[in-house]
C-alpha cells in the first residue's frame, strides 16, 4: 500500500490529507491560532470542585473551564501535586525523579474533594480538545510521546505494544528499556519500535527526557494558567504516528513547512527525507492530487460507492447512524451473494468514512439484512480487518438479531463536517429564476447593445446546448433573423457546464465581454 501526505498551507490554517493508494482516508485541519491540542501540558488552577460529578473544573486559559474527572487523576496524583508545588517553590533542583519522595497513591473509588483543593495549582494534560460547547478534558497521568516510545513520569511500568507478536522481540525490548530508562519513569513501547536498535531507542528516550526538563524549567516560579509543553504541529504529529515504509510521497506548498518537515525527518528517518517535495504548480495543491474532488464526493449526508450502493449518514447528539442501501444496480441472480457483496463494500467505505470524518462515540450501522450465519461472520471479520488501519481506539460488536452492528470509537477532537453543497449558479440561492421563455429576449437586448458599442468586434455567444439548439433551429432560425436585422453573423458555441439560463458573450480574442 502506498501512502501520500498532501499538505495545503494557508495564512489561517494547515490542511493535511492522507491518501492510501490515491484514496483519501484522513483529513486534518489545524488553525494557526489554535492553543489547545491533545497532548499539550499546562499548569492549571482548580476553579471549582463538583462532588456530584466527582470532578473538578480547571482554568488553563480556555474560555471554558477544562473538565478533570476523578478517574483521570491517576494513582500518582499526590506525587504529581507535590512535584508541582515543590518545583514552583524552587525546592526541586532537578527534573529527574530518582531521589523524589513519592506520596501514597489515591484509591480508585475515592472522592475528588478528598484529594484536590480549590485554587490548587496542578500539572494537567489535554485528553480531548474542546468539542461543541464543552471545554477541554484533562488528565493528570502525564505522557510524552515519541515515534517508538512513550515516556510516563511517576511510573515504573514498562508496557510493550500488543501488536508486537514475537515473544523474543517483546522480551528484548522490555530488557533493553529496563536498562536505559531513568528511575521512576515508565515507558510504553510502540509498535514502530519492533526491530529497532538500542541506539535509536536510547536517542529518542533522551529526547523525551529533555522535553520533561523543559517542563521543569518553565514550572519553576510559574503561575497558572500557562502552557508548559506544546505538541508538535499537526503535520509532524501525523508523521510521527503513521510514518512507515509504505510512505512514498509528502508534498507541501509552504517553504517554511517544507523545511520543518525535512528537518524532522532527518532526525527520525533520514532515509525518508527525499520523499518530501515542494508543490510548484500554479494549480492548487489539493486540485492537483484530486483531494478536492474526493472531499466533495465523500462528505455530506450520502456517500455513493462504485457499485451504485450508497450510505446515508445521520448524526444525533447521542450517536451516529449509518444506513446501507443497495441502490438500483443489484442485479445478481443470487440474492444472498449480492447482499453480501454490497455489505462488504459498504463495510470498507464505512471504515474509511469514520477515519475521514473522525466520527467518535457510538455508531450504529444498519446493514442490508442477511439470513446466512456464515455471511454475518464474514462481514464481522471484514469490518475488523478494515478497521485495523484506524489508530483510534474502537470496539466492534457482532450483528444483532435485527441486523445492526454497534461500534464505539474514541473521540478526542471535534468531528470533521464539510458542507459540500454549493449555491445554485442559476438562481443564486433564491430558489427562483426569470421566466425561461424570456431568455432569448434578454440575449437579443444584450446583443443589440454590444453591436452598438463594439460594432467591429467578432462576437461569440456561449450558451447551454439546449439553448444553442433552439437558436439554430428552423428556417429562418433566431441566428438568421439576427443576421438580417443587424447584418452581423454571430458564432454560437454550446457549453455543457453552463446552467440552462446562463449565457456569455466573447470577443475575437476569446475574452469575455462583461455586461456590468
Amino acid at each position: 500500500m502506498e501512502k501520500e501526505l498532501i499538505i495545503n498551507s494557508t495564512p489561517t490554517e494547515v490542511e493535511i490529507a492522507l491518501l492510501e493508494d490515491s484514496k483519501l482516508v484522513e483529513l486534518h485541519t489545524q488553525r494557526t491560532n489554535t492553543n489547545f491540542t491533545v497532548g499539550d501540558i499546562f499548569l492549571g488552577r482548580i476553579r471549582r470542585l463538583m462532588p456530584g460529578l466527582n470532578a473538578a473544573f480547571v482554568d488553563i486559559g480556555h474560555k471554558k473551564d477544562a473538565f478533570l474527572h476523578y478517574t483521570d487523576l491517576g494513582p500518582k496524583l499526590r506525587s504529581l501535586a507535590k512535584y508541582t508545588d515543590d518545583t514552583i517553590a524552587g525546592k526541586n533542583n532537578t527534573h529527574l525523579l530518582e531521589n523524589f519522595n513519592f506520596q501514597q497513591e489515591i484509591v480508585k473509588t475515592g472522592k475528588v474533594e478528598q484529594v484536590l483543593n480549590k485554587k490548587q495549582q496542578l500539572l494537567v494534560q489535554i485528553l480531548k480538545e474542546p468539542i461543541g460547547t464543552k471545554g477541554p478534558r484533562l488528565s493528570c497521568e502525564m505522557t510524552i510521546p515519541g515515534r517508538y516510545l512513550v515516556l510516563t513520569p511517576f511510573s515504573d511500568v514498562i508496557a510493550v505494544s500488543k501488536k508486537i507478536g514475537n515473544a523474543d522481540e517483546r522480551k528484548r525490548l522490555r530488557q533493553l528499556i529496563e536498562l536505559i530508562r531513568p528511575k521512576n519513569f515508565g515507558v510504553i513501547v510502540r509498535t514502530a519500535a519492533e526491530g529497532k536498535k538500542a541506539a535509536d531507542l536510547h536517542e529518542e528516550l533522551k529526547y523525551m527526557v529533555d522535553r520533561w526538563e523543559e517542563i521543569y524549567k518553565q514550572l519553576k516560579g510559574g503561575r497558572s494558567p500557562i502552557k508548559l509543553l506544546s505538541e508538535l504541529d499537526k503535520a509532524t504529529t501525523i508523521l510521527r504516528d503513521v510514518l512507515s515504509e509504505s510512505f512514498n510521497k509528502i508534498v507541501v506548498n509552504d517553504k517554511q513547512l517544507y523545511t520543518n518537515i525535512r528537518s524532522y525527518l532527518a532526525n527520525i528517518a533520514p532515509d525518508k527525507v527525499d520523499i518530501v517535495s515542494m508543490h510548484s504548480s500554479r494549480k492548487p495543491i489539493f486540485d492537483s492530487f484530486g483531494v478536492t474532488r474526493q472531499i466533495k464526493a465523500s462528505f455530506g449526508k450520502t456517500a455513493t460507492m462504485p457499485s451504485g450502493a450508497y450510505l446515508v449518514i445521520e448524526h444525533t447528539e447521542a450517536m451516529h447512524v449509518i444506513d446501507v442501501n443497495s441502490g438500483h444496480k443489484m442485479t445478481s441472480s443470487n440474492q444472498e451473494e449480492a447482499v453480501l457483496a454490497v455489505n462488504m463494500e459498504s463495510a470498507e467505505e464505512i471504515a474509511r468514512q469514520m477515519r475521514l470524518r473522525d466520527i467518535g462515540g457510538i455508531i450504529i450501522i444498519d446493514f442490508i439484512d442477511m439470513r446466512n450465519r456464515d455471511h454475518k461472520q464474514q462481514l464481522m471479520e471484514a469490518m475488523r480487518q478494515f478497521m485495523k488501519k484506524d489508530h483510534a481506539q474502537h470496539t466492534i460488536l457482532p450483528l444483532s438479531k435485527f441486523g445492526l452492528m454497534q461500534i464505539t470509537r474514541q473521540r478526542v477532537r471535534p468531528e470533521i463536517k464539510i458542507n459540500t453543497a454549493e449555491v445554485c449558479p442559476t438562481c443564486n440561492g433564491t430558489g427562483s429564476i426569470n421566466p425561461a421563455i424570456l431568455l432569448t429576449d434578454e440575449i437579443e437586448r444584450d446583443l443589440s447593445f454590444l453591436l452598438q458599442s463594439h460594432p467591429k468586434s467578432k462576437l461569440t455567444l456561449k450558451v447551454h446546448p439546449f439553448v444553442d439548439a433552439y437558436l439554430r433551429k428552423g428556417l429562418p432560425s433566431e441566428r438568421m433573423r439576427w443576421y438580417k436585422k443587424y447584418y452581423k453573423w454571430i458564432k454560437i458555441r454550446p457549453q455543457a457546464d453552463y446552467p440552462l439560463t446562463k449565457y456569455r458573450f466573447f470577443d475575437g480574442s476569446e475574452e469575455e465581454i462583461r455586461m456590468n
